[in-house]
């Protein structure tokens, strides 16, 4: 019953705080966010596989709801818009992590799930796809059970961490991922949160979706 609570109005009090900081064409939100890695702690578990997403859209390409360096599928019923950081707000910080700075936003409340898919724009065109996420992870200083590897993101070279944080407002550690990959334009880093571990896994499908099919322009 708490739990059920909590998943009701913690989304409701945060995404009023994004969108106090962060202007975009229809709003912003988040989730419990992530955090900064111990480098030795051991991985998390990893989480059950769960039927593929299906299709609802590309995004990334001129037009779309991201204009993005990359272009990747965007699971059905999952809403994208575009995140416009506001420099000096008071809560400016939510829109960057690290070096990076918040470029685009895809909810899945519409599909279901208590999260957000998030992609985030890093610095320098020559910056490897491991500095930019190890860069993306110690811009939280709750991360723990960093685990790092070497994949691909379509057919493009790419780094993938998985990690945990402390949802605090649950009293529960969840678990978070990330990919990034290089552009001509900068690191990009595409990041899975959630509410809680649950609907993180429940979300998984997704975020693979999008990994799985993604394009650099």
């Amino acid at each position: 019953m708490m739990r059920d609570t909590m998943r009701t109005w913690i989304p409701a009090v945060l995404a009023a705080a994004v969108l106090a900081g962060c202007s975009s064409p229809s709003g912003g939100g988040t989730d419990a966010d992530p955090g900064a890695v111990k480098n030795g702690d051991s991985a998390p578990a990893k989480a059950a596989e769960s039927a593929p997403a299906k299709k609802g859209g590309s995004l990334g390409a001129a037009g779309t709801a991201c204009e993005l360096p990359v272009t990747f599928d965007v699971a059905a019923d999952w809403k994208p818009q575009a995140v416009d950081v506001e420099p000096g707000s008071d809560l400016a910080a939510l829109g960057q992590q690290g070096s990076a700075t918040m470029v685009c936003e895809i909810d899945a409340k519409p599909a279901g799930n208590i999260g957000y898919l998030r992609v985030w724009q890093g610095e320098g065109p020559s910056t490897a796809p491991r500095a930019a996420l190890e860069d993306f992870v110690a811009g939280d200083e709750n991360a723990t059970r960093a685990s790092y590897k070497e994949t691909e993101a379509g057919s493009v070279p790419a780094v993938e961490v998985t990690y945990t944080v402390e949802a605090e407002l649950l009293d529960e550690r969840k678990t978070e991922r990330a990919f990034a990959v290089a552009t001509p334009k900068g690191p990009v880093v595409v990041h899975l949160g959630g509410l809680d571990s649950t609907e993180h896994k429940e979300m998984l499908p997704a975020y693979e979706l999008a990994k799985s099919t993604l394009k650099v322009d």
